[in-house]
């Protein structure tokens, strides 16, 4: 029996949350059971995603499939480049210098802020009237 090597990774940014499976193949990528193109409308957000790929030369090289979950379709591109730059890390250690240097592996920690009492939402205060 022929073990097929998966690597499993996770990537978050803002609410969005990317679980990518990768294995060896001929570069398929499968988004929520879509294909990638249909799901990435924008052309950006597509570059985005493959970043990490393009600069590791492992483009074709990876059938990728990821659940994404939560957030807009910017944010869950950044969660799925963080999640392919960890699961090729996972497949070789030898990317880490070249994805930190460019930084596909640091997490983007900038969240929403949260809704204060007596504000109408984090900051923006009710409008005032004299009358």
């Amino acid at each position: 029996m022929v073990e097929l090597t998966k690597y499993v990774a996770l990537g978050r940014r803002k609410e969005s949350t990317a679980r990518v499976r990768m294995e060896p193949g001929n570069g398929k990528i499968v988004v929520n059971g879509r294909a990638f193109e249909k799901y990435f409308i924008r052309e950006t957000d597509r570059i985005i995603v493959l970043q990490p790929l393009a600069l590791t030369e492992n483009m074709g090289k990876f059938n990728i499939a990821a659940r994404l979950t939560g957030g807009g379709l910017t944010g869950q591109a950044g969660a799925l480049r963080l999640g392919i730059a960890r699961a090729l890390l996972t497949a070789d250690q030898n990317f880490k210098d070249i994805l930190r240097k460019n930084g596909y592996l640091t997490r983007d920690p900038r969240m929403k802020e949260r809704k204060k009492y007596g504000l109408k939402g984090a900051r923006k205060r009710f409008q005032w009237t004299k009358r």
